[in-house]
């Protein structure tokens, strides 16, 4: 049969009396009485069969078997000490996972006035890169995270959606010819990602009578690499419009050919369905629902092919 373990209180008051070398100061410390530590290490000593202080007088001496046991004691007692201040730290406190491209894009922004309102909780966000958007609530350090999905997410996962994505293609002013259009044969395409996903999306919606996504090519890893690439007049890109916009309302960018693609894709923020925080990160998610990026702001005459 298994043996019961010593209270915990016991436990302590011997570590601090050890610590402290006196059973009167670790008394004061545990705001208990001088006694009843005595006690408590008697209640250890009964336990372990052996002596754990050698006292003569008012002389108080550890014996070998009490330093052994406190040395382990002091690091199992930090351990909590330790995880109960992370615990209430964490409490304030809404671990964030976000794509890159989003982060760049437009979080960065929205978390700058978040702390302006200095409010609770504090927002911490990790700019993770994702082939393809993936969060694991058990395995990875995460309270919620942003990703870009079809909303089917796996069961015990719940999710508010944010906005929705509408792919474009994008260059710099610079890339026009007279009259606005672009020439196709004077420059490459730019992929956000190695499989040429966007483009083909895009392609398959608009039927367009080009196939852009075999044409000369660059690939990149990300859509904001493909928007900074784009800007600075190297490529044909494609982009998410409604993380586009700064860069467009500021001139760095122009639709050059005028058909936005709804890819049935939106961004979601993502939670466990059991989290504790679970209010904390709705607030949030009311918060950015302020800030989401306006695409109608910007007349492009574009056609909008929806899903």
């Amino acid at each position: 049969m298994f043996k019961s373990l010593p209270p915990l209180y016991v436990l302590r008051a011997f570590e601090r009396a050890v610590h402290l070398e006196s059973f009167t100061l670790a008394a004061q410390e545990l705001n208990i009485t001088q006694s009843a530590v005595s006690k408590h290490i008697k209640v250890l000593e009964n336990y372990f069969g052996c002596l754990l202080f050698i006292r003569k007088g008012h002389k108080l001496t550890v014996t070998n078997h009490g330093k052994i046991l406190a040395k382990d004691l002091q690091s199992a007692f930090k351990l909590i000490e330790n995880s109960c201040k992370s615990f209430e730290e964490n409490r304030s406190v809404l671990r964030l996972k976000v794509p890159t491209s989003l982060m760049m894009s437009w979080l960065m922004d929205c978390l700058k006035e978040y702390k302006k309102l200095e409010k609770k909780p504090h927002i911490h966000a990790s700019s993770v890169w994702m082939d393809a958007d993936f969060v694991d609530f058990y395995a990875e350090p995460f309270d919620c995270a942003i990703l870009l999905s079809n909303g089917n997410f796996e069961e015990g996962i719940s999710s508010i959606k944010l906005f929705d994505e509408w792919l474009v293609p994008i260059c710099s002013p610079n890339l026009l010819e007279q009259g606005g259009s672009i020439n196709l044969d004077k420059h490459d395409v730019l992929h956000p990602s190695p499989d040429r996903r966007d483009w083909k999306r895009w392609e398959a919606a608009t039927c367009y009578e080009k196939k852009l996504s075999i044409l000369p090519c660059q690939v990149f890893d990300t859509l904001e690499q493909a928007a900074t690439a784009s800007a600075a007049g190297h490529v044909l890109g494609i982009g998410d419009l409604a993380l586009c916009v700064k860069l467009i309302k500021s001139q760095q960018l122009v639709v050059p050919i005028k058909m936005a693609v709804q890819t049935g894709d939106a961004y979601y923020l993502v939670m466990p369905e059991s989290s504790r925080k679970k209010r904390m990160i709705e607030d949030f998610a009311d918060f950015l629902n302020g800030y989401i990026p306006n695409i109608s702001e910007i007349d492009l005459s574009i056609n909008w092919y929806k899903k």
